[in-house]
């Protein structure tokens, strides 16, 4: 544990101190988001933070292929797959957010960077599906491959409309699967506690926290395409190294409940990105539009129109994506009846922060605490005097 710890502080702190250096890079290639429409941001920021993201996961890889306790996960070349693809779609992305590329060029690279990884042996070869644990044929293998990694990236990346969203529900999502993978590890081999994933998810949390105090609400740097790709395409190169590699004994009945944890957990962890892809493209097809036709009707839009500062609408996704997250993970330790409670308590109380009277309340999470500023108040009139009554004649008489 002391050693993906460590990792995971040499990703953030890398991260941490490279993103000044990327925003100089955005300044200076005019990597700037200007306000659009559809946007929440009302200035030009830049948009590069996902070329620190990237060197953080990078260097703390680097540093991890040193480290004799990991030497069993570097004696194959799959995280050089990871690492490689994820540098192919940072690139990727960095072009995107200077020359905005069009949707087909950005589909064609971002294929082009899940085929490479799993060329490189990270590739779904098994599936937690009853009766059919093995995908059948290398070529479907590819396919599905591909499939999951593209949509991982473009639901992390269709996430990233609100400052420190993708990179706050990624590390809570993250660090939820970590725990996870750390326990299943300890299962699988007591005598090695080296795991492909568990390193992978390590440093991509390290690389979330590291960025988080430049991207929270108020930002002062986006991340981009270049790092919401990144983000998602690593999640799925862990999640395939963990789920689709290892075959799951389903039974039947309610014991069987943990043997789909597997394949739980990482919808669990991406959830709110994959129904507000999932919802957009369904709402976008109906009206005629392309998938790809950006409208304000994301889940982080909706936050904001019920009444919701901007981070206070961060903070309460947040706690929506723990409760999936760390729900699906408490599956492996306690029963899950006991976790179904849990998480549907846990559910009404987010329930009620989403939709209670946080949404107008609590000043702490007010957006001009965070900038320094005064709410606008409306001028009004000054209070008029009241009519002056004119003098009765029959006053100071009596009767």
């Amino acid at each position: 544990m002391r050693v993906y710890i460590l990792l995971l502080l040499v990703a953030a702190a890398v991260t941490y101190l490279t993103t000044p250096a990327a925003r100089w890079v955005a300044r200076r290639t005019n990597a700037i988001t200007a306000v659009r429409a559809r946007d929440v941001h009302t200035t030009p920021k830049p948009r590069l933070g996902g070329l620190a993201i990237t060197a953080g996961i990078v260097v703390a890889v680097l540093v991890a292929s040193r480290m004799p306790f990991l030497d069993g996960v570097f004696a194959t070349r799959e995280v050089w797959g990871i690492v490689g693809a994820a540098v192919m779609v940072a690139l990727l992305g960095w072009a995107d957010d200077i020359w905005d590329l069009d949707w087909m060029t950005k589909l064609a690279g971002q294929v082009l960077a899940a085929g490479f990884m799993a060329v490189m042996g990270v590739q779904l070869v098994m599936w937690p599906f009853p009766g059919q644990l093995t995908i059948p044929g290398s070529r479907l293998s590819l396919i599905v491959t591909i499939f999951v990694v593209v949509a991982t990236m473009n639901a992390v990346n269709w996430s990233d409309g609100l400052d420190g969203l993708a990179a706050g529900i990624i590390a809570i999502g993250g660090s939820a699967f970590f725990l996870y993978t750390y326990g299943l590890t300890q299962q699988a081999s007591p005598q090695d506690y080296s795991s492909l994933a568990s390193l992978v998810v390590a440093v991509l949390v390290g690389a979330c926290l590291g960025f988080l105090p430049h991207n929270f609400f108020p930002s002062h740097i986006f991340m981009g395409d270049s790092g919401s790709m990144v983000l998602g395409l690593v999640l799925a190169g862990a999640t395939i190294s963990v789920t689709g590699q290892t075959g799951v004994d389903l039974t039947s009945g309610p014991e069987a409940v943990p043997a789909f944890v597997p394949l739980l957990l990482p919808v669990a962890v991406v959830l709110l990105p994959f129904i507000d892809m999932t919802t957009a493209v369904a709402r976008r097809l109906a009206r005629g539009k392309s998938p790809f036709h950006a409208d304000r009707k994301h889940l982080h839009h909706r936050m904001l129109a019920l009444g919701h500062s901007h981070r206070r609408a961060v903070v309460i996704l947040y706690v929506w994506t723990a409760v999936f997250a760390f729900g699906g993970a408490a599956l492996v330790r306690w029963p899950w009846q006991n976790v179904v409670i849990g998480t549907v308590i846990a559910a009404v109380v987010a329930l009620l922060l989403t939709l209670g009277p946080l949404r107008t309340r609590g000043r702490i999470l007010d957006d001009d605490v965070a900038t320094g500023t005064m709410p606008a108040v409306p001028r009004t009139a000054p209070p008029s005097l009241p009519p002056t009554i004119p003098p009765s004649p029959n006053r100071g008489r009596t009767p």
